[in-house]
């Protein structure tokens, strides 16, 4: 995860009509209350509790064993590129200290763990050669969580691109979804025999438009709009050949799915036309990603709102980007107000008041709403019966008390109104199977560097010391209780 973009300029960019309402203050008012059914705050038998993390933010030990330069080693060592200079060379160490970690998730009782794999461990030059000794570090790690009784996630590809894929254009060439295929063949292959459930890629919109429109994120270009629509196609064709490639290695019982950070498009007030409207909105807001996977086509809202910028593609492209998926995850952080509207489009989008809370990261935006609604829109507009919330959590400027405590009540207070939403939604059969908090331990944090900590594990980075923080103690009572106190 890292910085969003302003869902003014998100609706810019998809080229919707909805137009940007101002809502006063005292207008934000869009949780309805609770039902009885609500108030028993108690998830399903089974239900999954985890933890989630990326390879880039947490590993550190960027040339051990092989493992070749990525974009973001790359990107990150142009110091005005990312806070105050800051890069994964260390991240939080986890290369060396696995077993710390899992022991860590061992005391909070975690039950499931989202890890991803370095592409460049594998493949130094991206393609090509593997390198055996890439395996040796998922080998020791992954035998000790399963040890530990924790279940595995992978997700095969978290934005660190091989930094040799660059000299075809990265992402902007099919080569390198051609690549991003074969790569995810290996690696199946090598551990199906422990992993399950796969991942294929996180947050598509956001590692395209930090890295090839904006230029914030890696490899740091700033590209026209029709370059970043094919961009963007050219990932979801790498996601479909992803998809087709563990269904060829995987062992039985593989699953296959995709982590989307969807926008979360809520009623503002939760009356049918407003509800009816976000949904559309839902569908139109998430049109270059997570619409095309689900129902195989761009919709004309899209297509029309692009222009001569629309991306180049294929009837047989859209086959392969809609590949049937065994699940889908859902990246809930910030919320998208809507309400219905005369305009051609049926919804607009209300801004946010200057008093609107957020957290420490400014474009994380309270809006615990997003856990009912997406998932909720998810469903009905798609039919989806297996999903997971893959990344949810909340940026704290945490600073140890004098005893070495870190009492971070406000990413409580953030779990918790999200945890109750989302408990809201289970509650009424929407299928949601597990939930992944961002992050088990503090990290590097992309381009905002280590100013800002997601984990509910504080990590002190002059001795990499762990201290689990008091969001993690809540978060072991809910995994405990499985459900909210």
């Amino acid at each position: 995860m890292t910085k969003r973009m302003n869902r003014r300029n998100f609706a810019r960019l998809l080229g919707l009509s909805a137009s940007v309402a101002a809502l006063p203050a005292t207008a934000v008012t869009p949780s309805s209350p609770l039902t009885s059914a609500t108030r028993e705050r108690g998830f399903p038998k089974g239900f999954l509790w985890g933890t989630a993390t990326s390879a880039y933010q947490i590993e550190g030990a960027p040339t051990e064993d092989g493992r070749g330069p990525s974009i973001w080693d790359t990107f990150s060592d142009v110091k005005t590129n990312t806070y105050t200079g800051d890069n994964g060379d260390m991240g939080a160490d986890h290369f060396h200290r696995y077993r710390e970690d899992i022991a860590l998730m061992q005391e909070l009782g975690v039950q499931t763990y989202q890890f991803s794999v370095s592409w460049s461990r594998i493949f130094p030059e991206g393609t090509g050669t593997p390198n055996p000794r890439g395996w040796d570090f998922y080998d020791r790690m992954l035998d000790t969580l399963l040890a530990a009784g924790v279940q595995p996630f992978c997700t095969l590809y978290h934005w660190d691109l091989p930094q040799a894929m660059m000299k075809v254009g990265g992402w902007q060439s099919r080569d390198t979804a051609k690549a991003f295929a074969d790569y995810s063949a290996y690696a199946v292959k090598h551990l199906s025999d422990r992993v399950k459930h796969f991942i294929t890629m996180s947050e598509v919109s956001q590692f395209v438009d930090g890295g090839y429109r904006y230029g914030s994120d890696a490899p740091g270009l700033k590209l026209s709009d029709a370059i970043v629509a094919q961009v963007t196609h050219n990932v979801l064709v790498g996601h479909g050949l992803a998809v087709q490639a563990v269904r060829a290695n995987a062992r039985a019982g593989t699953k296959v799915g995709i982590a989307d950070n969807a926008v979360s498009t809520c009623p503002v007030i939760e009356t049918p036309e407003n509800i009816a409207a976000a949904r559309k909105a839902y569908r139109e807001m998430n049109a270059r990603s997570l619409t095309p996977i689900m129902e195989g086509r761009y919709s004309e809202d899209y297509l029309k709102g692009l222009g001569a910028n629309a991306p180049k593609f294929t009837a047989e492209d859209m086959k392969l980007i809609s590949t049937p998926l065994n699940f889908i995850g859902l990246n809930v952080y910030e919320p998208t107000w809507i309400r219905a509207s005369a305009d051609p489009g049926g919804y607009e989008i209300v801004d946010m008041p200057k008093s609107y809370p957020i957290m420490a990261a400014k474009w994380l935006e309270l809006g615990p709403d997003g856990m009912y609604w997406s998932p909720k829109h998810l469903q009905a507009l798609w039919g989806v019966k297996e999903i997971y919330i893959t990344e949810n959590g909340a940026a704290s400027l945490d600073v140890p008390t004098k005893t070495g405590e870190v009492l971070d009540v406000d990413r409580i207070l953030f779990l918790r109104s999200y945890l109750e939403q989302l408990q809201r939604a289970v509650s009424e059969g929407v299928p949601v199977k597990g939930y992944f908090l961002w992050s088990l331990i503090d990290n590097y944090e992309w381009s905002d560097g280590y100013a800002m900590r997601f984990g509910i594990t504080y990590v002190d980075y002059k001795t990499m010391k762990r201290t689990i923080k008091l969001s993690g103690q809540f978060y072991k009572e809910v995994i405990a209780r499985n459900g909210l106190a």
